[in-house]
């Protein structure tokens, strides 16, 4: 059987970086968000780029899911899945297709999070960085397989990405590569169509990024986005993989 993998994350993280890694494995098909176009369908949301997203994309996320639990792409041996957690809709609730993927949640300190959504967009809230939806997820997961899947907190991963990829492929039951440390710089044919908006820091990037030590200073409404998301934050960094 293939192994299928999907991580959850939200928007703001190492989710890309950590396709990049799995990709350059060789032995890996991966998916960009596949999820992303039906869920822009059906909210309406007004992101960069939502016209060509939808275009572009299998907007039926019945017909998404089937795609992800179906034949793997090249016929690999590994499927990584890059989800969004907020990309989540109505009737995906009813998820035993989950049981057929090993699924992994990515988490990063909220405060960050907000600081680099803000960014990029004009207004945060909890949902727009899927920290709610990736508890609910989280607890199905575990109450769907009995077992606490493992979460990857960004912000050690970083400073040790071979010790934690090690661990990761451990867990996963395969064997970590080197090549997930290092990739060429640039555009991949299996980026989103959003990539032009999103991903320059990723396009000039041929490894993980070195941790940035800043001081974060929020205020107002993102600074309550934040302290709103931080005990799920704490929850989900409980069940961390550590190396």
């Amino acid at each position: 059987m293939p192994l299928r993998i999907a991580m959850w994350s939200g928007p703001r993280n190492i989710s890309t970086a950590m396709m990049r890694a799995f990709e350059n494995r060789g032995d890996c098909a991966v998916s960009d968000e596949p999820l992303y176009g039906a869920w822009l369908k059906h909210t309406g949301a007004k992101h960069p780029m939502a016209e060509e997203v939808i275009a572009a994309m299998q907007t039926d996320w019945r017909k998404v899911v089937a795609e992800l639990t179906g034949p793997v792409p090249g016929g690999h041996p590994i499927w990584y899945q890059k989800h969004m957690t907020h990309h989540q809709l109505p009737g995906m609730l009813e998820r035993e297709w989950l049981s057929k993927l090993v699924n992994v949640f990515l988490i990063r300190p909220p405060e960050a999070v907000v600081a680099s959504y803000l960014d990029m967009r004009g207004e945060v809230s909890p949902k727009d960085i899927g920290v709610p939806q990736q508890q609910a997820l989280f607890d199905f997961v575990h109450e769907l397989t009995g077992t606490r899947p493992p979460v990857i907190d960004s912000e050690d991963f970083l400073h040790d990405p071979r010790g934690h990829l090690e661990v990761l492929c451990n867990w996963l039951g395969i064997e970590f590569s080197e090549h997930m440390l290092h990739w060429p710089a640039g555009p991949r044919d299996s980026d989103g169509v959003w990539a032009p908006h999103w991903y320059a820091s990723v396009h000039r990037s041929t490894g993980f990024a070195k941790p940035r030590e800043r001081t974060i200073h929020l205020e107002g409404k993102a600074r309550q986005v934040a302290e709103q998301c931080r005990p799920i934050y704490e929850h989900l960094r409980q069940w961390r993989l550590t190396v």
